[in-house]
């Protein structure tokens, strides 16, 4: 698996991934708002994707670094790559290319009471990777819980 920067061919590859968890999410595909964040975060770099060895897209993530606090947008892995690192992957490139100490590291995730907050692994994931539940926040698109996960980046 490779982590690179998104670029715009990579668009169709994004999309898919966000058809893959609108159950979770909500609209995302045949959101404008969603086109146009993707689109922003491809022109300012701050996109990545991560490809299996077929060079087909397994995973994706929007980043916003505006220190002292960073923001993962969103991240999103295939159902089939779900437990094979590329998350994790992507996370430890986002923070080595955009992060720079001291600050917070910060992400909104599934309430505990989403749905998608087991059957993702979303929160799991969070914390094993040192995230710690904050306040929750707004509700998702369709309407689920959401909460804030942070964690301090030294």
């Amino acid at each position: 698996m490779i982590v690179r920067l998104a670029r715009e061919q990579d668009l169709p590859g994004l999309l898919g991934l966000a058809a893959e968890a609108e159950h979770w999410f909500g609209s995302m595909v045949a959101e404008p708002g969603f086109h146009r964040a993707v689109d922003r975060h491809l022109r300012r770099a701050t996109a990545l994707v991560a490809v299996d060895a077929r060079s087909a897209l397994v995973g994706g993530l929007l980043f916003d670094a505006e220190p002292p606090v960073y923001h993962v947008d969103w991240l999103v892995v295939a159902a089939r790559a779900r437990g094979t690192g590329v998350g994790r992957a992507l996370m430890a490139d986002a923070q080595d290319r955009f992060v720079r100490g001291p600050g917070t590291l910060e992400v909104v995730t599934f309430g505990a009471d989403h749905p998608g907050a087991v059957t993702s692994g979303a929160r799991v994931f969070y914390e094993r990777l040192g995230f710690a539940p904050a306040e929750p926040t707004a509700p998702g698109p369709e309407g689920g819980s959401r909460q804030v996960y942070r964690r301090p980046v030294p």
